[in-house]
């Protein structure tokens, strides 16, 4: 463990032993077979977990599947299905820090998960991908196009977060605030931010509530929290909103335009809150800046279009596809 992480979880009173710093959550079943990629982070021994889904009548070509901050692969399932109907091979890992994956303690950013994503690539011998991104998986995979662009053929970023600069705007927390906020998490508060994700809730969506709150239950909650707080600092210290403009693969946008999502939101004004997040906007202006870009615009729809809205979602990202 790095010192100053040290330092501050025995100040927190939460001393780890090295078995749980690289703790993984494995209380939910996800749709296809789970296999693991064995790393070395930080002198850290880690397993990347991910889905290879082959199709029954394979058409030379594969998506990698990124996903956002508060998920995990579990929730492609229903896209993962429709690729491989239609001859795509389907990589669906856990980034290090979520779902299946380990959950060390480590400098995370975006740029060391692009390069594990990368590794993980090779080691299956695929040499190109169109990259399906969504929420933070968008910010992921803009850095994954940028540090490889000779594999990527396409990009697809649906609802992205950081399409603006959070850090401009919402106010910073330490991570030991994180932490304690992470760490005092609850189904119910789990519940109610996943409500923000659609425009009328519906029961089913309750499903994505019980796999996000499926880590409550771990023994290695505290490792968990930890990485949670520290993935969130990512996301605010590395902004890519500034090099959309150095994107050369053909890129879609897919928006619906009922999100308002803000990493940070409750710590902003009631006027803070509504002048961010207006993703109607953001997707106008980030298709701007693409130098091959698309926008496919989604009325009605919040922030998990292939969730809230699945025939839409999957028709733009067939036609583009093609």
């Amino acid at each position: 463990m790095r010192l100053l992480s040290f330092q501050i979880l025995a100040c927190l009173g939460l001393l780890f032993l090295p078995s749980v710093l690289v703790a993984q959550s494995t209380g939910v079943d996800y749709p296809y077979p789970v296999q693991f990629l064995s790393l070395n982070m930080e002198s850290k021994p880690v397993r990347m977990a991910y889905m290879d889904v082959r199709p029954a009548q394979p058409n030379g070509k594969t998506v990698l599947l990124l996903h956002g901050k508060n998920f995990n692969g579990y929730y492609w399932q229903t896209v993962i299905r429709w690729l491989t109907a239609n001859g795509y091979r389907a990589i669906v890992p856990d980034q290090v820090g979520w779902g299946k994956s380990s959950h060390p303690d480590i400098h995370y950013s975006f740029h060391r998960l692009a390069a594990n994503t990368r590794h993980l690539l090779d080691t299956l011998g695929i040499q190109k991908v169109t990259v399906l991104a969504h929420s933070m998986g968008g910010m992921l995979g803009t850095r994954f196009t940028l540090m490889y662009p000779e594999i990527v053929e396409k990009l697809v970023l649906e609802n992205p977060i950081g399409l603006e600069d959070y850090k401009t705007f919402v106010p910073y927390q330490t991570i030991e605030q994180q932490f304690q906020k992470e760490k005092s998490a609850t189904f119910e508060s789990y519940q109610q931010y996943q409500k923000s994700y659609y425009p009328v809730w519906k029961p089913e969506y309750d499903d994505l509530v019980q796999v996000q709150a499926s880590d409550l239950k771990s023994p290695d909650f505290n490792a968990i929290a930890w990485s949670n707080a520290v993935t969130y600092l990512m996301i605010y210290e590395q902004p890519v909103c500034y090099e959309f403009n150095r994107l050369k693969t053909p890129t879609l946008l897919i928006i619906g335009q009922e999100d308002r999502t803000v990493v940070g939101k409750n710590l902003l004004s009631k006027t803070e809150q509504a002048r961010h997040g207006l993703y109607p906007e953001l997707g106008r202006q980030t298709v701007k800046q693409l130098q091959s870009g698309k926008l496919i615009e989604l009325d009605g729809v919040g922030h998990i279009p292939h969730i809230q809205a699945p025939e839409r979602f999957l028709k733009a990202l067939g036609d583009f596809l093609k």
